[in-house]
């Protein structure tokens, strides 16, 4: 039975120690977002030891790249707030989660086994976003704070935004190893045994997909 969770950030290890997998999590507070090359910069930073725009201490990281648009000088407006795919950011975010003390890391999907030693050694988790709700969470955020790094671009850039009751966000990662990814994803593996097992198909069979040839269009002659 999945347990529900509202927290306001900062968060603390132990707090993120006692989630599980498939609870429901809430935030208020502030959380940053970062994209690709904002993760590079950040890790390049960190290893030249300058200090980041932001404290991510105890914080929540959001792998998106809002939609906003401006209301004056230095003022902007969240209009849509989707995540991006997160299994791309397992070596980068390792890094960040270790050395900025991140709690929450939310996105898309999955991450790889870099950023779940970092959960397990911090005390850390990974928060699923529902696909395709960017206009819900756009409206669960109240403010944008601040914005940095405006110079790689809008979807880039590294947003301040505070949040209020976010969510809800699955915990597909807990901070003692545990993936959602890979539970469902097993017990996908066993259906589709049993499955082929009743149509009385072997499991080695191979299923080609060949498609159809469209031949090009000659042009017509003058």
């Amino acid at each position: 039975m999945a347990r529900e969770y509202h927290f306001q950030l900062p968060v603390n290890e132990e707090q993120m120690r006692e989630l599980q997998i498939g609870d429901l999590v809430y935030l208020s507070g502030i959380v940053i977002t970062m994209r690709d090359i904002s993760h590079r910069k950040a890790v390049d930073m960190l290893g030249a030891d300058e200090s980041l725009p932001v404290d991510f201490t105890n914080g929540a990281l959001w792998h998106c790249a809002p939609i906003v648009r401006q209301k004056g000088e230095g003022q902007w407006e969240a209009v849509a707030a989707g995540s991006t795919t997160s299994s791309k950011f397992s070596k980068l975010g390792a890094e960040l989660i270790r050395k900025l003390q991140i709690r929450c890391t939310i996105g898309k999907g999955t991450m790889f086994p870099p950023a779940v030693d970092a959960m397990e050694e911090v005390g850390a988790v990974f928060l699923n976003a529902t696909g395709g709700a960017a206009a819900m969470y756009a409206c669960q955020i109240k403010e944008v704070v601040d914005a940095f790094w405006l110079e790689l671009g809008l979807p880039e850039a590294l947003w301040v935004l505070r949040v209020e009751e976010m969510g809800p966000f699955i915990v597909g990662i807990d901070s003692h190893r545990n993936s959602l990814f890979d539970e469902v994803g097993a017990v996908c593996r066993e259906n589709l045994q049993r499955v082929y097992a009743d149509s009385h198909i072997s499991p080695d069979y191979t299923y080609t997909y060949l498609p159809k040839r469209v031949m090009a269009r000659s042009r017509d002659k003058k």
